[in-house]
């Protein structure tokens, strides 16, 4: 019995006497972050999310406020900060972005982002206005460079199938240089519900059934709208 008791003692104390694993304390936020993610968050639209953001290292921005760069499902975003508060946004949508590269230095990361020189109805993509973004946290700048890419690629892809489109719409439909068939086909006239769904009128009305239905831009639809018109 003594030496259970004696057993039961060495326990307790060997237990006391091992510290409490403590919780991984919190790493201290950054104020200019935080009130730059704020304004942000108040500027976006709705529906839209933000995806990835980068700030600039304070070794960069000894003489003025730093820059805060982010890209959204959008559009990209950069926020300069004001000397005595405030910020000055100035957004890239994606159909506008031209392209986005990324330079790695040892201290930070630059970011220059190009945006088109034409509008919504021209199909060229010619450079327009180029900003470049210095001494970024490395890390964070990758982030934004991925969703940039993403973005022009795929809205590359867009304005290609765009322009094949409306290159064949230009052309009709019509082979040039094919020969002419020895025996010609017998035609059939259209009927006329066909005929009327083909109307310019028509034509508006399925545009913008599409574009209530989300299945094309208002860029896009307009894009539509003007082609119809020129055709009248």
């Amino acid at each position: 019995m003594a030496a259970d008791e004696l057993r039961a003692e060495s326990a307790k104390s060997t237990v006391s006497t091992i510290p409490a694993a403590k919780p991984p304390a919190a790493a201290p936020g950054d104020p200019g972050v935080n009130s730059a993610l704020e304004i942000l968050r108040a500027i976006l639209v709705p529906d839209e999310s933000l995806e990835a953001f980068a700030v600039q290292r304070r070794l960069f921005a000894l003489t003025r406020r730093r820059v805060f760069v982010a890209a959204t499902s959008g559009r990209f975003i950069a926020l300069r900060r004001h000397l005595f508060g405030g910020y000055s946004p100035t957004d890239v949508r994606w159909q506008d972005l031209h392209d986005a590269s990324l330079r790695e230095g040892i201290f930070g990361a630059d970011l220059t982002i190009t945006a088109a020189a034409v509008g919504d109805l021209a199909s060229a993509d010619r450079p327009g206005l180029s900003i470049t973004f210095q001494g970024l946290r490395k890390e964070d700048a990758r982030r934004v460079y991925r969703v940039c890419q993403s973005q022009e690629q795929a809205w590359r892809e867009k304005r290609r199938v765009r322009d094949l489109d409306e290159m064949r719409a230009r052309s009709g439909g019509i082979q040039l240089g094919a020969a002419a068939p020895a025996f010609a086909a017998p035609t059939f006239a259209a009927p006329a519900g066909e005929m009327a769904a083909d109307t310019p009128a028509a034509r508006l009305k399925r545009a913008k059934d599409m574009l209530d239905s989300g299945l094309i831009t208002d860029a896009e639809y307009e894009s539509i709208k003007a082609r119809i018109v020129d055709g009248l």
